[in-house]
């Protein structure tokens, strides 16, 4: 059985996880191969700025039902040809996690969050990561921003975590990220700065081991989760190598969009490209994507949209054309996701049967909201796990940690609850086990 080894923060380029030396590339492939059939990956999609209920639930509708015969609302209509697949969920809250502005690692986490706060616990995306089938990357982060916020901070870490005081950096430069994922098969300019890159990189692990070896045993343990970080990216490279032939039936084109963006939408296609070769390829089973990257920023000129940033939030969002045109671009990628996933054959169907996509905001409904309403979309019924073709709505008294439980029911690690002590989970009515009315 293959096991996991303590999953630590990406410091140095956010990369997540690190696995024994006797764990080859190749057993990792053959193990996730091994268990077609089952849920083996999850995608989670956050939208900054919020997600209003109005936006994604059709006219008139006020109790649970099937979707069949209804017609989307206009900024989601893009789902229209998967509206099978989907289920809308409305009436669950985030009020605990005291939004505002973001939540930031509450989001995903369940607990409180807000900018300058630490993540309080792991994050749901990474506690999944370390139950699926195992992978070389478990768990991949990327983050879309306007063009210059990816340029200048091309890691950053704001939604995932892998535990209290832990955050994980997500991929916002997708020359990093293809470089870093497919740099060792690529050819020319790519090969020669992914080489050049690597080399730095073993070198400073080498240097940075020996600058660690005169510290104090309490100061040691501490230095070692930088020289970690270093490791990771190394083993990764490593272990890429080792499966550099199946990689090249999986490799995106690599074209203007990333050398020469005339938008920041150019860079959020290209990594989304690039996010889905890794799916495609079996390198990871969790992808995480923050369109804005769980802030109060981001852009959308490629959309044709000139406001940008914080702004956007204090916009109304309902039969707003801004919002209609970042929501359908958001299900654009959404479906693209989906098709690039129903093209690879995987069991006795495809990858997409065995695939979740949770989409939602880091921001309950809206900018400076109380968390009272938080919306969620699921894609994909994990394995025949999850009802699709359905509007759920609920009462309005259960938080999204009890949607974060039913996810892990059905993936097959089930808990009581998710990120809940007793005291809060009633508090906030909180209940022991799934949102049964989501599985099928």
């Amino acid at each position: 059985m293959i096991t996991r080894r303590k999953m630590i923060s990406g410091m140095a380029a956010g990369v997540g996880a690190a696995f024994g030396a006797s764990l080859s590339s190749t057993n990792i492939l053959a193990a996730a191969a091994a268990q077609r059939g089952t849920p083996r990956r999850v995608v989670f999609f956050l939208q900054n700025q919020g997600f209003h209920p109005d936006t994604c639930v059709a006219s008139g509708l006020d109790e649970s039902c099937s979707l069949d015969g209804v017609t989307l609302p206009e900024p989601i209509s893009g789902l229209e040809p998967v509206k099978d697949k989907i289920n809308i969920i409305t009436g669950l809250h985030g009020r605990h996690t005291s939004p505002s502005h973001s939540a930031y690692f509450g989001a995903l986490g369940g607990y409180r969050g807000g900018i300058g706060i630490p993540p309080g616990g792991a994050t749901i995306d990474h506690v999944i990561s370390g139950l699926l089938p195992q992978t070389i990357l478990p768990h991949l982060r990327v983050g879309m921003d306007a063009l210059s916020n990816m340029k200048s901070r091309p890691t950053l870490a704001t939604l995932s975590a892998a535990g209290p005081g832990k955050p994980l950096f997500m991929h916002s430069n997708p020359n990093d990220l293809y470089r870093m994922l497919f740099g060792g098969i690529a050819t020319g300019d790519v090969r020669r700065k992914f080489e050049a890159k690597s080399k730095v990189l073993d070198r400073i692990e080498s240097l940075a081991n020996r600058a660690g070896e005169p510290l104090p045993p309490s100061e040691r343990d501490r230095y070692g989760s930088y020289t970690d970080g270093f490791r990771d990216v190394n083993g990764l490279r490593e272990r890429l190598a080792d499966v550099s032939e199946h990689l090249t039936k999986f490799v995106p084109e690599y074209d203007s969009r990333f050398t020469n963006p005339e938008f920041e939408t150019d860079w959020h296609d290209a990594i989304l490209d690039v996010s889905i070769a890794a799916l495609k390829a079996g390198l990871t089973n969790v992808l995480t994507v923050g369109s804005g990257r769980g802030e109060i920023f981001g852009a959308w000129k490629g959309l044709g949209i000139t406001e940008a940033g914080h702004g956007l939030g204090h916009m109304e969002q309902p039969d707003n054309p801004i919002w209609i045109k970042i929501r359908q671009y958001n299900c654009q990628m959404l479906v693209k996701l989906i098709q690039e996933l129903e093209s690879v054959p995987e069991g006795n169907g495809t990858m997409m049967d065995n695939t979740l996509i949770v989409y939602t905001s880091n921001n309950a409904d809206k900018q400076h909201t109380s968390g009272e309403h938080w919306p969620f979309i699921l894609l994909g019924n994990c394995g025949g796990s999850i009802q699709t073709g359905r509007f759920t709505k609920l009462n309005g008294e259960r938080p999204i940690n009890d949607l974060y439980t039913t996810l892990l029911h059905a993936i097959g690690a089930p808990r009581d609850r998710f990120n809940m002590d007793r005291n809060l989970a009633s508090m906030y009515k909180s209940k022991v086990g799934p949102i049964e009315e989501l599985l099928a």
